[in-house]
């Protein structure tokens, strides 16, 4: 970590460490958008699968991946205030581990945002396709690429603008979702009857598949927190990243308490936990059963939207990954040229890429892209965090010994909430190896993983031996030319 003084917390420093990008994004940007980060298909869908798996313990499988991705994200958020970097936790694992670590992590993240990207578009296509078939499913997800290509070319004030309005949106509805239930529960709708409390324990106790049920609902909902990192990578084009950094940092606590674990519970007290409809979509069996017309409907283009959200941040996400790996001679040098706009336009059709690629697939296979896409996302979210975690523990050492270096958001209790977040995740890949579906995800994501920085080390190898001839036949030039 670098030492940070009021100096650099002057705009043109600040752009300067971040390539030239500027700081467009505002305060109400970053924060809106760490509120709604992590409130997409994860929690509107994901989680009647984690419901299915552990029943109504599944809160348990909630507080523990709620702890992990709490941690995570204050230990990320001490690097990225005392750096703000577009690169983020690439930057940071290269700073604590070495430059073929941090080109793996950003290669790997980048991967992993571009596949999703195309995956959302696929998904709120079909979607908005089963309400309103007026378009084909191919060409719907060709509309939302194209858009939201635009968006992001426009300028990242046009981005956080968008994505503060989708924030909104999803926020209001977990806010309408958590009032509906409420009421249900209390007994306060006339359109239904309370189901009371009952359905905790009534359809084979709380934890009717044991703990194993626990396990296998944890490893559903951790990836239910995937993209929460993305604010880290905001950060670096925000006003005074230092200060709005903490500030959303410390939204992440309440936000999950109360959007997570409130709708969860809410879900499981309704309704039984092994009921189709709300393994299927929780949130519209909870809306259906309270008798409220015209609900389902609007949950449908809450999911929708949702699903575009996603699509927005990811691409936003990916190309400044891609450009930051550029800047550091990672990437092909031309995906770091920026716009006029200070918008790295090349970084963005590069990333958007592999997405008009599934418009083709979407037209031939509509049935099956998507599960294919989703597949092939697996498991790299927990290599991310992992490496998080390691380059924290790092560079804090680093810092700690440093007298001259000052941390503006410190993570708690150092060293022992690092190492706990450490042993969370090995506890939750140890579980993943004793689930046949889980333990795929993860050897596809381990061989991926190796093969990246197998790739890295032998083109930073390469590249070592050309900057050494170039090198040494400068000095072999003056030499002679001293003679």
């Amino acid at each position: 970590m670098t030492a940070t003084t009021s100096q650099q917390t002057t705009s043109d420093t600040a752009t300067a460490q971040n390539g030239g990008l500027g700081r467009k994004m505002k305060s109400r940007h970053l924060v809106m958008m760490s509120l709604g980060s992590a409130i997409g298909t994860g929690l509107f869908v994901g989680t009647g699968a984690g419901i299915a798996a552990a029943g109504p313990a599944v809160l348990l499988s909630f507080v523990v991946a709620s702890t992990l991705v709490i941690l995570v994200m204050r230990m990320l958020g001490e690097m990225a205030a005392a750096n703000p970097n577009s690169g983020a936790f690439s930057v940071y694992a290269e700073k604590a581990m070495g430059r073929t670590a941090g080109s793996t992590v950003g290669w790997l993240w980048w991967i992993q945002l571009v596949v999703v990207v195309a995956a959302e578009a696929t998904a709120s296509a079909a979607i908005l396709h089963t309400m309103w078939p007026v378009l084909p499913q191919w060409a719907l997800a060709l509309v939302f690429i194209a858009g939201f290509t635009a968006i992001n070319l426009f300028g990242v004030s046009k981005f956080g603008e968008m994505e503060f309005w989708f924030a909104v949106l999803k926020i209001a509805a977990i806010v309408v979702f958590l009032a509906i239930g409420t009421a249900l529960i209390l007994g306060l709708l006339p359109t239904a009857n309370s189901p009371g409390f009952s359905n905790l324990v009534g359809h084979g106790g709380f934890m009717p598949n044991g703990f194993s049920g626990i396990a296998a609902g944890l490893l559903v909902v951790i990836f239910a927190f995937g993209g929460t990192e993305i604010v880290t990578v905001a950060a670096a084009e925000t006003e005074n990243p230092e200060r709005n950094v903490g500030k959303a940092i410390r939204t992440v606590v309440w936000r999950i308490l109360v959007f997570y674990i409130g709708s969860v519970l809410i879900m499981i007290t309704v309704l039984p936990w092994n009921s189709e409809e709300l393994g299927a979509s929780p949130f519209v069996a909870v809306l259906t059963f309270a008798g409220l017309p015209g609900m389902q409907t609007a949950m449908g283009v809450v999911i929708a939207i949702a699903l575009l959200s996603a699509l927005n941040a990811n691409l936003y996400g990916a190309s400044r990954m891609i450009f930051s790996l550029s800047q550091r001679g990672r990437a092909p040098a031309g995906l770091s040229k920026l716009s006029a706009r200070k918008v790295p336009q090349a970084a963005v059709l590069a990333s958007v890429g592999f997405g008009f690629i599934t418009v083709v697939l979407n037209y031939l296979w509509p049935e099956t892209v998507l599960r294919l896409l989703l597949n092939a996302v697996g498991s790299t979210i927990l290599v991310i965090w992992g490496a998080a975690i390691v380059s924290q523990i790092i560079l804090r050492r680093r810092a700690d010994r440093d007298p001259d270096v000052k941390l503006p958001l410190k993570m708690w209790a150092f060293p022992y909430l690092s190492y706990a977040a450490l042993a969370i995740l090995a506890a939750i890949v140890t579980l993943a190896f004793f689930d046949p579906a889980a333990r795929n995800q993860l050897l596809a994501t381990s061989a991926l993983t190796v093969g990246i920085a197998v790739w890295c080390l032998l083109r930073d190898r390469r590249k070592a031996r050309r900057e050494a001839a170039v090198s040494g036949a400068a000095v072999e030039r003056n030499q002679y030319e001293s003679r």
